[in-house]
């Protein structure tokens, strides 16, 4: 391929923050009509260098050249004038305008004088008619599922002509469904000439979308390889070393029963639901999005109601629709949104970390600061929170650290069964594999875990039992030897009824 192919490079690009090296020389390109995946575990500098893309950040050292000429990208305007549009994780739509509105913000096509509202809708048209979505130009955005969000978002990317499209993690919250719609587009814009910097933790995709891929590791680059390359191979570039065992579990003796749910029922929602987690297990619960699993384990953390059933934790019943209780109980709910629902972001980790100990932690009226300020700093150092130090804000931390906090505010409560609901979403394949082994320290420790997971092979290689959820209900039970992709699958698309399906008879035995 000839220089003239070449869209974008990047050459020897240094970042540095106070106290920390987020990008120490790194090299990139990106030609025409290519899709250039951008791999790393999360803290690697990936986010750093798409920011110095659309001109968040600036480098200290280094170049960026476009078409072959230096460039100094000062801000979002350079960036747009260059031909460079970036759709980050969390999207930049405005939830109360419509969606012609957001594609064309603050580049409005006039009529004397005036936003000319027909030619901006009928503009919006055939945007979203090139990205494939089926959505009026005059629908609200928050009207709109995250799928079509996204291509609202691609849309307006075209809008701006943009030659180079960078992608954060487009499809970390897609159903396998909306991923495949999502690739046919990008295949689309790849035979347009567009150049695609594609950034994903899903490695099977690389190969399904991908033409190279660029690995960055400790702020540095430390490959540029086929997309045809192993997964092995991939994430020995990306860690520093091998993963042998990417599913490490390791299963300790199994105690009593711990959690018990019994009949568990919301109408239109889940129903007569009804399972046990012992100590020293892990229970997966496996599904097809709207299965309910998130619904009935958001009703055992009494964060949303019931009509009928009950709660149990080590035989005791646990009060219906009561967060305080169940924490009481020694339940614990790691959530799926862990930003918008397990995290305060502006707080630093050490709050976060006390989060709920602080009611134990105060007498009279006054909060044991030292002790709380003790024991985030053991719990921290125990889970290998890479961070600045204690007073770090969480919103800065990677998002395998930020899950960390989460489970870490738990452990600190002395957690007797913890809900994890999708662990390991969006974080990084190291950052995996160190969520798998504090599971098993819970375990071994004698507490029971219930894991949500939408990644089936993680459900299959970290559970001793894995209960699939259809229709919302409880479809069958499978043991550890008996699961597999396929005899999941199959439960997960039945039509389950009163009768029990499968080895459901003896669940909890």
């Amino acid at each position: 391929m000839s220089n003239r192919d070449e869209l974008l490079r990047i050459e020897g690009i240094r970042k540095t923050f106070p106290g920390v090296v987020a990008l120490d020389g790194v090299d990139f390109d990106l030609r025409r009509g290519e899709v250039h995946v951008l791999l790393g575990e999360n803290g690697a500098g990936k986010s750093t260098l798409i920011k110095m893309l659309s001109g968040a950040y600036h480098p200290d050292e280094g170049r960026v050249l476009v078409d072959g000429e230096e460039v100094r990208i000062r801000g979002a305007q350079d960036a747009e004038r260059l031909g460079i549009a970036t759709i980050y994780q969390e999207f930049n739509l405005v939830p109360d305008l419509t969606v012609a509105e957001n594609i064309f913000l603050g580049r409005q096509p006039r009529r004397l004088g005036m936003i000319d509202r027909k030619r901006m809708e009928a503009d919006a048209e055939v945007l979203l008619k090139r990205v494939g979505v089926s959505v009026s130009p005059r629908a609200r955005v928050r009207e709109l599922g995250i799928a079509r969000l996204q291509m609202v978002e691609i849309a307006k990317a075209l809008s701006l002509n943009a030659r180079v499209l960078v992608m954060d993690e487009p499809t970390a919250v897609l159903t396998s469904e909306e991923v495949d719609k999502l690739f046919a587009i990008v295949r689309q814009l790849r035979e347009d000439g567009v150049g695609i910097v594609f950034i994903t933790h899903h490695l099977e995709e690389i190969a399904a979308l991908g033409d190279r891929v660029t690995v960055i590791r400790d702020g540095k680059s430390v490959g540029q390889v086929p997309a045809t390359t192993a997964e092995d191979e991939l994430v020995r570039l990306m860690v520093g070393r091998s993963i042998e065992q990417q599913y490490p579990r390791q299963q300790p003796e199994k105690g009593a029963a711990l959690l018990t749910v019994e009949g568990l029922t919301r109408d239109g929602v889940f129903h007569d639901v009804g399972f046990e987690v012992h100590a020293g297990e892990v229970v997966g619960i496996a599904g097809l999005v709207g299965a309910g699993r998130t619904e009935v384990v958001r009703a055992v953390f009494g964060a949303d109601p019931y009509d009928k059933g009950a709660v149990k934790v080590a035989g005791a019943a646990v009060r219906r629709g009561d967060v305080n209780a169940a924490m009481a109980a020694g339940i614990g709910l790691v959530p799926e949104d862990r930003k918008g629902q397990g995290l305060v972001l502006d707080a630093s980790v050490e709050e976060n970390l006390g989060l709920v100990t602080l009611r134990t932690a105060t007498r009279a009226g006054l909060v044991d600061l030292k002790g709380q300020h003790a024991a985030a700093e053991r719990i921290a150092g125990q889970l290998g929170v890479r961070m600045a130090g204690l007073g770090q804000h969480v919103r800065t931390l990677s998002g395998g650290n930020q899950q960390k906090v989460v489970i870490g505010k738990w452990l600190l409560a002395d957690t007797k069964v913890l809900i994890l609901d999708e662990p390991t979403r969006g974080i990084d394949v190291g950052a995996k594999v160190e969520i798998y082994q504090l599971i098993n320290e819970l375990t071994a420790a004698g507490a029971a875990v219930l894991m949500i997971s939408s990644d089936l092979p993680e459900v299959l290689g970290m559970s001793d039992r894995v209960l699939v959820m259809a229709q919302g209900r409880i479809a069958g039970e499978l043991a550890a030897g008996e699961a597999t992709q396929d005899a999941v699958m199959a439960l997960a698309v039945s039509n389950p009824t009163n009768e029990k399906t499968g080895t459901e008879a003896s669940r909890g035995h």
